[in-house]
């Protein structure tokens, strides 16, 4: 059996964006080829689309995480790498997305509508692209940036002109099963309906949607029985049907206090959305009250002697028998009508939506903090030294050296001095804590040396190529360790 799910948790993450490449270009009789190394690609997006053939959350139910393509990285020859693919998931008309705290993101309604719930990462500049007046041929390269990751919860809001509501077992699924071509389940017992059923109903030249939700009961705004399962679905509509039970044998039950409980719910249930597409709160919308199974004698006579009371509210009221079909024409164009009011009042701008998350401007801006796990120690605060971090390869010394001569540039050096910092202070910038050496010479112009070093920092342990050369020639016992060593032109 088919299963409706209308709210479920996503676990997405956007691609990570590519390495940068650091390559040299190498040709025969063009020894000073220079630096030729691409950018990385940037990771691919996760996207939320509204597709008018899904009609339920089940998908996500199952898979409920998502990860977008990776970037890939930067190849010689100046090229760059491949962006990730953008992943995209189709959801329903009327889903919408909030973080787990209960922060709208985005209604998405409208065939086509799109949200970018979460970013892919930068991919990673190449040496090719870090070159600069001092530094003419740079032995390294930037990483990519991570993608966003984030949990969201989708939640479907049926989107439909009518919302039938009242208790179980008022006959709800029973007029929407013989005014559309729905077939809802039907039983003689309470909650029979436990997922929202919808139809299309056509009176004369209007065509509208009914929507059958889960029964109400007292204590529903504050989630009793099926509660907000029940509530979240009516929302959207623009007009609220009240279905009447005029043959119950509950002693404590009649159609004035059914309809007057069903009220109470809906002022006490705050819409997430009002306010939003100019549909306002649910107190505000159209009423209109249908008296059902007058088919039985004692219903009908309740149903007459109860009509005027409704009447003097505004509402109109309609005595139907979903059994005998008896009133059903009368109200079906009495709901076109109601609903073609509605639309000309509260006319559709446009039905296709594209949500731009604001993204905060990346500023100069940065807070020196104290540590409060490290005694003496601080923390950047800030969103360009955490970026330049994370870009930052750190078993590469001219990569740590650029970082430096950023930080610097940035003022961060200063303000570590002016904040009370000292040499071997720890200083933690984003995921990375290090030992802070003011007397490193950085922000200042330097002539490189080797690529991949840094004159300025002398804890380099790896074996440069020199070493290497000569560590073979001696292996191979073609020279002295002496003469070769101080041999320049085995460099």
């Amino acid at each position: 059996m088919a299963r409706f799910i209308d709210r479920v948790t996503l676990h997405v993450t956007a691609g990570h964006g590519g390495h940068g490449c650091a390559s040299v270009h190498r040709e025969k009789f063009k020894p000073l080829g220079g630096p030729d190394g691409g950018n990385g690609g940037r990771g691919g997006d996760v996207v939320l689309v509204v597709d008018p053939q899904v009609h339920t959350l089940l998908d996500f139910h199952f898979s409920p995480h998502a990860k977008a393509g990776k970037g890939q990285p930067g190849m010689g020859s100046h090229r760059n790498g491949a962006q990730g693919a953008d992943l995209v998931l189709k959801v329903p008309d009327g889903t919408v997305v909030t973080t787990p705290e209960g922060e709208l993101l985005a209604d998405l309604t409208g065939a086509g509508t799109e949200f970018i719930v979460a970013k892919g990462g930068n991919g990673g500049l190449g040496n090719a692209a870090l070159i600069s007046k001092t530094r003419k041929a740079p032995g390294f390269a930037l990483l990519g940036e991570e993608g966003e990751s984030c949990d969201v919860v989708l939640e479907l809001k049926s989107v439909a002109d009518v919302g039938l509501v009242g208790f179980p077992s008022a006959g709800k699924s029973s007029l929407i099963s013989v005014l559309s071509a729905a077939k809802p389940k039907i039983a003689d017992y309470p909650f029979t309906t436990l997922q929202p059923n919808l139809g299309v109903v056509t009176a004369g030249d209007i065509t509208y949607t009914i929507a059958d939700v889960p029964g109400l009961i007292p204590g529903a705004a504050e989630g009793r029985g099926l509660g907000l399962d029940f509530l979240r679905h009516i929302e959207r509509t623009a007009v609220l049907a009240h279905v009447v039970d005029c043959a119950t044998l509950d002693p404590g039950r009649d159609p004035v206090s059914d309809v007057d409980a069903v009220e109470a719910e809906l002022a006490a249930y705050q819409p997430a959305l009002e306010g939003d597409m100019g549909l306002g709160d649910l107190a505000d919308r159209p009423r209109i009250v249908v008296l059902n199974k007058v088919d039985v004698p004692e219903a009908k006579e309740l149903a007459e002697f109860v009509k005027d009371e409704f009447s003097a509210r505004g509402w109109p009221v309609f005595a139907i028998s979903a059994v005998s079909r008896e009133g059903l024409k009368e109200l079906s164009f009495a709901l076109a009508e109601m609903v073609h009011t509605y639309r000309d009042e509260h006319p559709v701008e446009q039905e296709k939506r594209v949500y731009v998350r604001p993204q905060m401007k990346e500023d100069d801006s940065f807070r020196i903090l104290h540590d409060p796990e490290i005694p003496g120690g601080f923390i950047v605060d800030g969103v360009k030294p955490a970026r330049w971090v994370a870009q930052t390869a750190f078993d590469n010394d001219e990569a740590v050296g650029f970082l430096a001569d950023r930080l610097a540039k940035l003022g961060v050096e200063e303000a570590l001095a002016e904040a009370g910092a000292v040499p071997g202070s720890a200083v933690t910038i984003g995921d990375v804590c290090f030992d802070w050496e003011p007397s490193t010479l950085a922000g200042v112009d330097m002539t490189p040396t080797g690529r991949g070093t840094d004159v300025r920092l002398d804890h380099n342990t790896r074996v440069s190529a020199k070493e290497r050369r000569h560590a073979k020639r001696i292996r191979h016992g073609l020279a002295d360790e002496d003469s070769d060593m101080n041999d320049e032109s085995t460099w």
